[in-house]
């Protein structure tokens, strides 16, 4: 998988907060940018599969699969 190269300009002020949000997780900004948005990414196609899944099944069937506690 290649690469790709993304500039942005961005805020001084976010800037030092995505440097601080790195440093304390031992990562570049860069790195830590790609991670969250990968994690970002992954949680938006997750939400999506549970609303069709609801879809498919019914949000009380589901609902009453969570609350016996068979997830």
């Amino acid at each position: 998988m290649g690469s790709t190269v993304l500039s942005l300009r961005i805020d001084g002020e976010l800037l030092d907060r995505l440097r601080q949000h790195a440093a304390k997780r031992g990562m570049s900004v860069q790195d830590y940018v790609v991670r969250t948005l990968i994690r970002d990414d992954f949680d938006e196609r997750f939400k999506a599969a549970v609303d069709e899944t609801e879809k498919f099944y019914g949000p009380e069937e589901t609902a009453g699969v969570r609350a016996e506690g068979v997830t």
